[in-house]
């Protein structure tokens, strides 16, 4: 089985599911037996096109689901046919998301009642939230929006302001109004991997800017816009995924004059920004004609709450924004939008949040006493943390050693634009589980670091 290829869809899923999910089917319709080795991933990665390590994810994977035994120096083997007894448990799908940069999920009785009842409220008015309504929400989805920026600072007129399904969506949308397939975009050079997968869709070339400890250098931002005649910039400024980093106030400031200099758009993803107490300004308070600013609501209240509050330059560009989603995803969902505006109203989302706030905090602080003596760049209110692998580590074999472990992992790799990954890994520490399941995978990690030599 040696030669074996899996046939790759279109099914949107990360292709080191696609793969292991070729690999499941192909044990199902018996095209291995029991002992059958796996092609070597580099092979396998040559022959699909793909990075190395998102065939070991794939490999890792398939082991977690207990289809394939991997052995060091050995290779990948088959180990039994799939059969519904052996079918992962509904649990399966808490460790998959592990891998998502997601916040802590509530578990205080009083605050889920507090949610239920909000939820119970708009359930009242059912059948209204099942039509079709508009691509940037109602008058009072947008009143409810700018309440929740005030926070930030941002006090809006409400036709420059939009309710949006998603950071995600509204992003694809922003660069499809700006730009066109290939035209340049600039970014950090490590940043946010869904931004890589937009502009990989919408066909636009990312170039990855020098940063430092503050942030994105400006007078290498000068350069790179005299150079390469940028259609935007995107900044992940606060809370940076994955390298936890905030841009200081002193850095925004020069980072704007750049900008409006330039007279150059700016996307500004504030998905973090609502959760450290007292985050530095905006951009879209710095440079608000240039700025595209979005507020998810993904991070601060909860990741299947797909809304961003996204404040466009100005009441045309909004327009431009909306006609945008509605080509892409008509409108977001009233349900959803519905429930966000109950919750600000009655004061839940802000609880919601500050609950995110101190639960990140608690998890930093096991964080920091687990791996205690290894190198990770880390901020208290962040939902990961930044690991730089010890000398001799390797990403892609980390990953194999950690697979089915309580850990949610990504290499470097999917967060790269210039240059070599480096060795390292964001370790996510939110999602559904609990602060002692957190604390045994992290255990774990710490065991697979030091087993493999790597550490003293």
């Amino acid at each position: 089985m040696l030669t074996w290829t899996p046939s790759l869809g279109t099914s949107g899923k990360p292709r080191y599911l696609e793969i292991a999910d070729a690999i499941e089917a192909a044990i199902r319709a018996g095209e291995f037996a029991t002992g059958d080795r796996l092609p070597p991933q580099r092979r396998m990665a040559e022959r699909l096109g793909i990075d190395f390590t998102t065939v070991s994810r794939a490999y890792a994977e398939a082991q977690a689901r207990g289809l394939v035994d991997s052995h060091v120096g050995r290779g990948t083997f088959v180990k039994a046919a799939a059969t519904p007894q052996d079918a992962p448990d509904p649990r399966r799908a808490r460790e998959e998301d592990l891998s998502m940069n997601m916040p802590p999920e509530p578990e205080d009785p009083e605050l889920i009642a507090r949610m239920r009842e909000g939820l119970q409220a708009v359930s009242s008015n059912l059948v209204a939230l099942l039509r079709y309504q508009s691509a940037t929400g109602g008058e009072q989805d947008r009143e409810a929006a700018s309440s929740w920026l005030s926070m930030r600072g941002m006090v809006p007129r409400l036709d420059r302001v939009a309710v949006t399904p998603g950071a995600h969506v509204t992003m694809t949308a922003i660069f499809s109004t700006l730009a066109k397939p290939g035209d340049r975009v600039l970014c950090e050079a490590v940043t946010y991997a869904g931004l890589r997968g937009i502009a990989a869709r919408l066909g636009l070339v990312l170039v990855g800017l020098p940063s430092d400890g503050a942030g994105i250098l400006p007078g290498a931002l000068d350069e790179a816009i005299a150079r390469h005649k940028p259609k935007a910039l995107y900044l992940n400024p606060t809370l940076h995924n994955p390298t936890t980093l905030t841009i200081p106030q002193e850095r925004r400031m020069a980072i704007a004059d750049v900008v409006i200099a330039h007279r150059l758009p700016l996307v500004e993803d504030d998905a973090y920004g609502f959760i450290p107490p007292n985050a530095p300004t905006p951009f879209a308070t710095l440079a608000p004609e240039l700025t595209w600013h979005i507020g998810g609501l993904a991070k601060c209240i909860g990741a299947g709450l797909r809304l961003a509050y996204t404040v466009a330059p100005d009441a045309r560009a909004a327009l431009a924004l909306g006609q945008a989603l509605r080509a892409i995803a008509v409108m977001p969902a009233p349900l959803s939008m519905a429930l966000a505006t109950r919750w600000i109203e009655d004061g839940t989302a802000d609880s919601i949040r500050r609950f995110v706030r101190a639960e990140a905090a608690a998890r930093q602080e096991i964080a920091a006493e687990v791996l205690q003596g290894f190198d990770f760049a880390a901020d208290r209110h962040a939902f990961n943390i930044w690991l730089k692998l010890p000398e001799g580590a390797g990403r892609a074999e980390l990953m194999g050693r950690m697979a089915g472990r309580h850990v949610g992992l990504m290499p470097s790799d999917a967060f790269t634009v210039e240059g070599a990954p480096e060795e390292r890994m964001r370790v996510c520490l939110g999602g559904a589980i609990g602060r002692e399941d957190l604390r045994r995978g992290l255990f774990s990690l710490a065991g697979r670091l030091q087993d493999g030599g790597w550490v003293g």
